[in-house]
């Protein structure tokens, strides 16, 4: 057997030639040589991805960091996964009715408002996109 590079799938042959160079104005051989990989593509129109269903460009907002901030209700402060979502008004209501009722209202309402955010059904940004999963 000749060397590996011989091989015919190395593009030599079983004779021991080596490979033709690249004609001129004709494409490199696939693949491309290490380094040399095209980047992956991204959608400019999403680029935190689509809707695996729907097709829709999905937000840059997170629904486990949204409801991570609604869990701050459990120190009083509530409202604010919803403000980061761009709900302000919801958001601000939250803070206003957990700072009335000295904070009883926010922990329940917190812990309420994280589960649904985290399991609930799809929630949206202050745009219409759908959030995305993950961090």
């Amino acid at each position: 057997m000749l060397g590996a590079m011989t091989e015919p799938q190395f593009g030599g042959n079983e004779f021991g030639t080596p490979p033709p160079p690249p004609q001129p104005g004709y494409p490199p051989p696939y693949p491309p040589p290490p380094g040399q990989y095209p980047g992956a593509y991204v959608d400019p129109a999403a680029p935190y991805g689509r809707h695996q269903l729907t097709g829709e460009p999905l937000s840059d907002k997170s629904k486990t960091i949204a409801g991570l901030l609604q869990l701050l209700g459990l120190i009083g402060i509530l409202g604010v996964g919803r403000i980061y979502m761009g709900q302000v008004t919801f958001g601000v209501v939250q803070l206003v009715v957990g700072l009335l009722t000295c904070g009883i209202a926010a922990v329940i309402w917190g812990i309420i408002d994280c589960i649904i955010l985290m399991t609930g059904t799809e929630h949206r940004d202050q745009y219409g996109r759908p959030l995305r999963d993950g961090t």
